[in-house]
């Protein structure tokens, strides 16, 4: 089913700041009520683009219940790349050693992934039956090769120079994951800045390739049990590794919920991508977020 062709948009207002006298000024000419009469492009949507966000569905079947699927789909990408924001502005942070600043962009990212979370309820009315209405249509599309997921699996430490093949012929979104793979992941940045705070991890830790995944080791696990032994309010590691592991666990949760919406649209059906499907997305969850967050516990 396609959209209603609508007319293009105008061209890009330039979005005008105001000051609060402006504002409280235009309040009292309204007499209170929002301004209706604009002599260029509505402002929100020079700002927000969301004229050309609705144009961007394009469902391949006459099928009703494909525009959810394709726009919560959409919803996702956005969340990947929101996330990926967070967790590089949180990297710019914590090289620079502010530990207590790194705390905002690390919340804002839990957050986003719980919004991210909560975009698979909006498909939770799917059955196989429903699924089957418009799969064929959707060829080898699949959500294995989402870009931005990409980036965020690197920038969470999670590492396979063998996924970014389906991108080769994509330059542009090539060389941008193979820069994300090659940079140190969010867990790296962290390593060294415990190192930095005299915390004693090997140098083969520390010099190690970062575009290989970073493997668990005793000495980062005995820094966390350390680190979490000390309560006070001024142990912003502390807080760092409770921002950090709420990532985590938010993160897993989104990766959980992925499997059980497959179980429930497709069962244990091959992939459209090619892969096992549910066997294959099983496997993945052996990968852990941040490690030694969760195997330090045991110890403290």
């Amino acid at each position: 089913m396609k959209q209603t062709e609508l007319p293009a948009p105008a061209p890009a207002a330039v979005v005008r700041p105001t000051t609060p006298q402006q504002r409280a000024a235009r309040a009292q000419r309204n007499g209170g009520k929002p301004t209706l009469e604009f002599t260029e492009r509505v402002p929100y949507d020079a700002y927000v683009r969301a004229s050309t966000l609705h144009r961007l569905q394009e469902p391949l079947s006459d099928d009703p219940g494909e525009m959810s699927f394709l726009v919560v789909s959409q919803i996702m990408e956005l969340y990947f790349k929101l996330t990926c924001h967070e967790l590089r502005e949180t990297q710019r942070l914590l090289r620079a050693d502010r530990v207590w600043d790194a705390l905002a962009p690390l919340r804002r990212a839990a957050l986003h992934l719980e919004g991210l979370n909560a975009a698979w309820k909006g498909l939770r009315w799917m059955t196989p039956a429903d699924f089957n209405r418009f799969r064929n249509l959707l060829g080898e599309g699949s959500g294995f090769q989402s870009a931005m997921y990409r980036h965020l699996e690197f920038l969470l430490g999670l590492r396979d120079p063998a996924l970014i093949r389906p991108f080769r012929r994509h330059t542009e979104v090539y060389a941008e994951l193979t820069a994300t793979l090659a940079a140190p992941s969010v867990w790296d940045d962290v390593l060294a800045l415990l190192a930095r705070h005299g915390h004693d991890l090997p140098a083969e830790l520390l010099e190690r390739d970062v575009a290989v995944e970073h493997e668990p080791h005793a000495a980062v696990e005995a820094a966390w049990v350390r680190i979490y032994a000390d309560a006070g309010p001024e142990n912003h590691l502390r807080l760092l590794g409770e921002a950090l592991t709420e990532v985590a666990e938010q993160f897993g949760d989104w990766r959980q919920h992925h499997i059980k919406a497959v179980q429930r649209t497709m069962g244990a059906k091959v992939g459209s991508g090619g892969s096992a499907g549910l066997a294959w997305l099983q496997r993945s969850m052996a990968r852990v977020v941040f490690p030694e967050l969760w195997s330090a516990r045991t110890a403290m």
